[in-house]
């Protein structure tokens, strides 16, 4: 009965993070749409990049507290108050350390003006909107995503209404800015309302050795994070400093469309599974092997079917969402496609290993990708431009996967064996699906 109930808990999570993923992503894109066709290829190319390099600095800001955040709660909720008032209190100091440097670094770059000014507001955005993660990282670990969802969904609705008034009103980036910096602000405050009222009551006394041990142990995630956030977000702050703003509007056109399939599929997935993941490893193996194994599958064969499409009409999906000016998108966009299927069964891997306080591995395989990112976009950019740069996604995508999947394997001991039967059902569920849509035709 309570293996029962686990599985209904972790469905149900997952439905509702899915529908917030679907949700938010899908309000998001068509509202990075809407901002690319208004500011045009060089004004979208600007916003690209005071997105990417304010990014940076949420991990200064976090420092992997969100993730060890879950998993603490999710195993002892008793001490949820705690975590959540001195956490709070760490977070307000890194902030402040990070705005101080993002000031420092963005004003020694030779930027104009108003990209520095879109840079400023970001930053705060991004500090704020790193609080507003950390309250719904309670709301992950109580396996309550309910209310992760609802606040997500007023983010993005408020956000889309402030950007279309800025819009309406013929203004520019330095409003849109501010459009992010004021509907982050608002989920953060309902995210806080929710948690005194449905959850506990944070407890803002420091205990200095309680939380100079749990940084400690949140490192690994926060040097994951910002691991994560180079070879995610390098490549268009390099391709700003070699290629200038319109390349980087064109390569951030196909980098927003698997941006969003990546939130929905494999990250809403991943997110859903990652505290019952968490319990499974200390109660039963069993369970944690067969999570992993079906939620492997499912990523396998969703991400494959989409990269085939998006591969196949990637000119169509361009030309529809952005129009002629952005048709330069399309053959980064083919690039870009499969390594959003890599991303799709590397990220319940790397899920797996932080649920079994194997962090450290994902530390050190997301490191030496950032390291390899850089060093292909350095010289793969300067000679093939965006493309070079999607070049340098797929190929650190694929390090990742194997680093994280041979790890994956060892801490569940899935053996020779197993492969066997892993195989097999991979085929079976394929021929399904394969006839389900395409008809028995086509096997």
């Amino acid at each position: 009965m309570n293996n029962l109930s686990s599985t209904k808990n972790a469905v149900k999570n997952t439905v509702f993070l899915t529908s917030a993923e679907v949700i938010t992503k899908f309000l998001a894109f068509m509202l990075t749409i809407y901002i690319a066709r208004y500011l045009q290829e060089a004004g979208f190319g600007k916003y690209s990049f005071a997105i990417a390099f304010t990014s940076f600095f949420s991990v200064i800001s976090d420092l992997g507290i969100n993730n060890l955040t879950i998993r603490e709660i999710a195993r002892n909720k008793d001490f949820a108050g705690k975590y959540i008032g001195n956490f709070s209190i760490a977070k307000v100091l890194f902030s402040f350390i990070a705005l101080i440097l993002l000031y420092i670094i963005i004003n020694l770059m030779n930027y104009p003006s108003d990209t520095k000014v879109a840079v400023y507001i970001f930053g705060i955005y991004v500090v704020v909107s790193s609080f507003g993660q950390f309250l719904i990282s309670v709301f992950r670990a109580y396996e309550k995503m309910e209310y992760e969802t609802f606040v997500r969904v007023i983010e993005k609705i408020s956000l889309v209404f402030l950007v279309i008034c800025v819009i309406y009103f013929k203004r520019g980036l330095i409003e849109i800015a501010f459009s992010f910096l004021l509907s982050s602000s608002l989920s953060f405050i309902i995210a806080y309302i929710i948690i005194i009222k449905k959850f506990t009551i944070p407890q803002f006394k420091i205990d200095r050795k309680f939380l100079k041990d749990s940084i400690k142990e949140a490192l690994p995630f926060g040097l994951t994070f910002l691991f994560g956030i180079i070879y995610f977000k390098i490549d268009t702050v390099m391709l700003s400093l070699m290629q200038g703003d319109a390349v980087v509007g064109w390569y951030n056109a196909a980098y927003n469309i698997i941006d969003g399939l990546t939130a929905v599929v494999a990250t809403s997935i991943a997110n859903a599974c990652y505290p019952t993941m968490s319990k499974y490893y200390i109660t039963s193996k069993n369970e944690l092997k067969n999570i992993f194994i079906q939620s492997f599958l499912i990523l396998l064969i969703s991400g494959f079917i989409i990269s085939c499409i998006v591969t196949v009409y990637s000119e169509q999906f361009i030309h529809l969402f952005y129009g002629d000016k952005y048709s330069n998108s399309a053959l980064s966009l083919k690039i870009l496609v499969w390594a959003f299927f890599v991303i799709c069964i590397s990220n319940i891997s790397s899920t797996l290993l932080y649920a079994t306080n194997k962090q450290r591995i994902v530390t050190i395989g997301t490191g030496l990708g950032a390291l390899i990112n850089i060093t292909l976009n350095l010289i793969l950019i300067p000679r093939y431009s965006l493309l070079g740069a999607a070049f340098a996604t797929l190929i650190t995508e694929l390090l990742g996967f194997v680093i994280y999947m041979y790890y994956s394997l060892r801490v569940l001991d899935i053996r020779r064996g197993d492969y066997k039967y892993i195989l097999t059902d991979i085929v079976q569920r394929s021929r399904i699906i394969l006839k389900k849509y395409f008809g028995s035709r086509v096997l």
